[in-house]
């Protein structure tokens, strides 16, 4: 393509400008219906025939320096499938009883308040707060003297009452004497023998309140009534308290410790469970046998103090749907105290073979529980259905038979039909053993 092709000037045809001082345009316009028609035309066949040369020179050109080879077209080959590094396990299929866990609190088997039986003034306080006490023991002392003066009333009583009725006496036999022989008439008779009846009865009166002045001076010191822990003293050496029958002033407690009782509840559902396990015969009822039960403190990893049932309510609290049970526990050391707080098994089926996988192995989806099986190098999911942890186990109610080979580790790469590159299986072992 030539300089030539592109230009379509005309000498002839040209614009004259000049300065605008009343003077009118010369300018000479090109005609429409010839000029442009024209140049467009010339314009566009000089761009394609160069368009077409330019493309016929990279063809040649493209064709020529390159070899037959080099020409042809390469196919990219697809990505290899990489395999998921998973741990594997086989389920544990092993005989177990189950444990059933509930929370709790320990409560003294004896528990009692102590208070002052008679009024005085508080004279001694006779033990350390929180000491251990044995019955009999004596805690407190309150003011004896008026008591005792007391009590010497009364038996100075008894005394005058008794030579009152052995004077009765005399004249009662003196009278029956004198009747026989119709000295005396039978009404003055009569009188002795009544006044003696009358006298006797008064002293057993008169003895009836010595033995009330002694049991008071008796209950100026205030003694502990059980063996166990004594609290602090509720009221210090001086002030005044008062005793009676209607209820005397608090001046401690004692609680016994040894054995000690741990209290809790258990829902319906568990009642429910447990009766008719004792109906079939598969585990007895905690109302007619000491099943066996184990604890474990805020501080203590498993369960390792054992005890025994003691105690099952005879109806369930509509409140709370609940029902109370008691287990008792040796306690010798005083480790435990009512109180405290710890969760507490017990025994909750007859023995069975269970299957049981980590509970690390365990997915969730929506509610739903399952599991990855290595299938031949392949990831497979499996729906179980759980049950509680056993000796750091997760119990299998369904869903695996134990032989299966489950994924224990490296879970979070694995999708259905993944394909696998499993490590050396890892056994499955109790945590505890």
């Amino acid at each position: 393509m030539t300089l030539e092709a592109f230009t379509d000037v005309e000498t002839d045809e040209t614009e004259t400008f000049e300065p605008a001082q009343n003077k009118t345009p010369t300018s000479q316009i090109v005609k429409p219906d010839t000029a442009p028609q024209r140049h467009n035309t010339r314009w566009i066949a000089g761009l394609g025939a160069g368009t077409i040369a330019l493309a016929a020179a990279i063809a040649v050109f493209s064709i020529e320096g390159m070899s037959p080879t080099k020409a042809t077209v390469a196919v990219e080959a697809p990505a290899a499938v990489q395999s998921v590094n998973v741990t594997t396990a086989s389920p544990l299929v092993a005989p177990i009883t189950e444990w059933d866990t509930f929370t709790g609190r320990f409560v003294a088997e004896h528990d009692v308040t102590v208070r002052a039986r008679v009024s005085g003034y508080l004279t001694e306080v006779a033990f350390e707060d929180g000491q251990m006490v044995e019955e009999g023991d004596t805690l407190f002392r309150i003011d004896s003297r008026p008591f005792r003066a007391e009590l010497a009333a009364a038996r100075a009583e008894v005394t005058r009452l008794e030579a009152v009725l052995e004077n009765a006496k005399s004249e009662a036999e003196r009278g029956e004497r004198l009747r026989a022989r119709q000295a005396l008439s039978a009404e003055e008779a009569d009188r002795r023998v009544a006044n003696l009846a009358e006298v006797e009865a008064t002293l057993a009166a008169a003895q009836a309140r010595v033995e009330q002045a002694r049991l008071n001076v008796g209950y100026t010191y205030v003694r502990s009534p059980i063996t166990g822990r004594v609290s602090d003293d509720f009221v210090s050496v001086g002030n005044l308290v008062t005793g009676g029958p209607q209820g005397g002033t608090e001046l401690t407690s004692v609680v016994s410790m040894d054995p000690i009782q741990f209290e809790f509840t258990a829902s319906e559902a568990d009642y429910i469970k447990y009766t008719r396990l004792n109906a079939s015969g598969e585990r007895a009822s905690s109302r007619d046998a000491a099943n066996p039960v184990r604890l474990q403190l805020v501080d203590e990893n498993g369960f390792p103090h054992e005890g025994r049932m003691s105690f099952v309510d005879n109806r369930i609290d509509p409140s709370t749907g609940t029902m109370r049970g008691r287990a008792t526990f040796d306690n010798p050391d005083g480790t435990f105290a009512p109180g405290m707080f710890g969760r507490l098994q017990l025994i909750g089926s007859g023995e069975y073979n269970a299957v049981l996988i980590p509970d690390a192995s365990v997915q969730t989806d929506q509610g739903e529980k399952f599991v990855w099986l290595d299938v031949n190098g392949t990831a497979e999911r499996q729906n179980v259905t759980l049950g509680p942890i056993h000796e750091g186990l997760r119990i299998v109610r369904s869903g695996l038979e134990g032989s299966e080979s489950i994924i224990v580790s490296g879970t979070q790469f694995v999708s259905s039909g993944a394909r696998l590159s499993p490590s050396e299986p890892q056994p499955v072992q109790f945590a505890n053993r």
